[in-house]
């Protein structure tokens, strides 16, 4: 390969890994929403009445030029009670002892796997 063959190949890769980028990030946010909504479907994790809070949980994605940025999260008020629990008296001055439920953290773990074989599958599809 001539050096103008590699330099008109790594042309090419830049401008599709950012799509490539973005979509396994994207993948990953929605396996990793997946994990918690499934986490948070009853013990250890918190117990499911109406399902308002596991459907609160939702994906915010925002394109950069060379992939992508995901934000998970919930704005219901009694997510990082759930996750971590609460002990004291809270602003109605009602007395609370409650132990943490997890359903983010242990996701983790799954959400870095997805991401980690996901930007590799980018690269393996950019650089063919």
């Amino acid at each position: 390969m001539t050096p103008e063959q590699l330099a008109d190949r790594l042309e090419a890769a830049a401008h599709r890994i950012g799509p490539a980028v973005a979509h396994s990030v994207e993948h990953a946010a929605e396996l990793g929403r997946a994990q918690i909504k499934g986490n948070a479907s009853g013990r250890p994790g918190p117990n499911v009445i109406t399902g308002a809070y596991r459907n609160s949980w939702q994906i915010e994605t925002r394109h950069l030029p060379y992939g992508a940025q995901c934000t998970i999260g919930t704005e219901a008020p009694q997510g990082r009670r759930l996750e971590f629990g609460f002990v004291g008296a809270d602003s109605l001055g009602r007395i609370y002892n409650q132990p943490p439920f997890p359903h983010v953290q242990p996701a983790l773990p799954a959400m870095t796997a997805a991401l980690r074989f996901g930007m590799l599958s980018a690269l393996e599809e950019v650089l063919r």
